[in-house]
This record gives structure tokens, sequence and C-alpha cells, in this order.
């Protein structure tokens, strides 16, 4: 039979994280912290936010690449969820499939040819994608009815508007952390 605590004492695990582990977690810590922060500040409209902590994400997408910017962005959701005490409900439900279709379409646009996009293009494509992801969930989920689709465009349009000013912000903390580039985004 195996014992794990005799394992433990004859094999000490020993875990020693790697550059890359720590840049992970305190870019991820940042967009926590925003993300914690902008919860607790009231909505103007039931379930709209700004989307602050994805300006961190897409910073991170264009100097540190996809993979980096996926790290940051499912820890986000997961450790912002268990700090703001929705782990598992509709909110968190909402929030990982608006993460994971934001970035599959990152996936997608930091492989097009040639430059790419810049900041504010991924900041728009992200925005459009995570509205998308959440009412295909919200519809498939919460509120199988076709009304729901009527909210739609207007949301779409908010999302495109906070995409373009969280795009903006993005792009101005590239060209801060990469100073000695022409290129607006950077995706290896």
């Amino acid at each position: 039979m195996f014992d794990l605590q005799i394992y433990l004492a004859v094999m000490p695990l020993q875990l020693t994280p790697t550059r890359e582990d720590l840049l992970v977690a305190k870019l991820a810590a940042v967009a926590i912290l925003i993300h914690v922060l902008e919860s607790a500040v009231p909505m103007i409209l039931p379930g709209i936010k700004p989307g602050l902590a994805n300006i961190i994400v897409i910073t991170v997408l264009c100097v540190y690449g996809w993979r980096l910017a996926a790290w940051v962005s499912l820890l986000r959701v997961l450790v912002g969820s268990l700090l703001t005490a929705t782990f598992l409900s509709p909110t968190f439900l909402l929030s990982l499939g608006g993460a994971m279709a934001s970035l599959a379409v990152l996936w997608l646009g930091s492989r097009l040819p040639g430059r790419g996009l810049s900041a504010l293009g991924y900041s728009v494509l992200a925005a459009m994608a995570h509205i998308t992801g959440q009412f295909v969930l919200a519809w498939a989920l919460f509120v199988p009815h076709p009304g729901i689709w009527r909210l739609y465009p207007l949301l779409m349009t908010l999302a495109v508007m906070l995409g373009i000013i969280n795009g903006i912000i993005s792009r101005k903390l590239v060209l801060q952390l990469q100073p000695h580039t022409d290129k607006p985004c950077i995706t290896p």
C-alpha cells in the first residue's frame, strides 16, 4: 500500500519556480488586484464592467506572447472568483466562458501573417469575443430564450468602445515596456 507521508519523508518535494513562473505570478497578481477592485465598483448597467484587468492580459500578449497571456487571464478568472466569492457561480462561468472565447481569438489573431495586430486591435478583438462567449453561455445555460439576443447589439457596442479604451491604455503600457521598438505589439 502506498503511504504518502512516508514517500514525502523519503523523497522531499522541492519546487523551484522559474523566472517565467515568477513573472506570471507578478502579472497575474496585478490583473487579480484590478479584477477585485473593479468588482467592488457599482455597475452602471447590470453585468457591464470596463474589463480593466484585460489591459494587463493584452499587454502581456504583446510583450511576452500568448502562452503567458493565457496563464495570466485564467489565473485572474480563477483567483479573482475565489477572492470575490463567485467561484462556480453563474458569474464565474460567464467570466470563464468570456475569457476562453477571448483567448481563442487572441491565439488566432497572434498567428496572423505579417506584423499581426496592435494592442488596440487585440483588445477590440478580445472584447468582442468575450461578450459573444458570455452571450452564448448565458443563452445555453441560463436564459434559453431568443429575446436575450436583443441585448447583444447594445452590449457588443459597449464592448467595442471599452475594448478601444483598454487597447489605447495597453498600447501605452507596451510602448513603455518596449521603448526601443517600432512595432506596436510583438507576439512571440
